[in-house]
């Protein structure tokens, strides 16, 4: 069933990338397993969130980050396959939860299915089509 296989291919990779606890070992360990489900596009948005010290800000802040997927849209009529995914992010901070809407694009081709990628695709092209607030509520 390679249709339910690549939604949740795009699913896990997204749960894994964008949902973050404040521990080094934690986001290392969960963006270690999603990149090995994606090419270098995902590898260049981790560089870059390291760059801006994104992920020292988290553990610094002891902010939550955490990612609930909508729905994953696939066109399965050309290949290599193309995917829309719609989710929703929680930041939460001890004085506020963030709600984001995050949506991104990607491609997916067939590769070996292995422990680490057992549905065998691999995620190319990954692009980030909006990340924007939504709301913000005190605790």
């Amino acid at each position: 069933n390679r249709p339910a296989e690549a939604r949740e291919h795009v699913r896990r990779f997204h749960e894994l990338f964008s949902t973050l606890s404040p521990e080094k070992s934690a986001i290392e360990h969960n963006i270690d397993r999603a990149l090995t489900l994606a090419d270098r596009s995902a590898y260049n948005y981790y560089s870059d969130y390291v760059e801006k010290g994104y992920y020292n800000r988290i553990i610094a802040g002891n902010i939550n980050q955490v990612l609930q997927v909508d729905s994953v849209v696939c066109d399965f009529n050309n290949y290599p396959y193309t995917a829309k995914t719609y989710a929703r992010q929680m930041i939460i901070r001890q004085s506020n939860v963030t709600e984001r809407s995050l949506v991104t694009s990607c491609r997916l081709s067939n590769t070996t299915r292995s422990d680490d990628n057992p549905n065998g695709f691999m995620i190319e092209g990954l692009t980030i089509l909006e990340n924007r607030d939504i709301i913000t509520t005190k605790r």
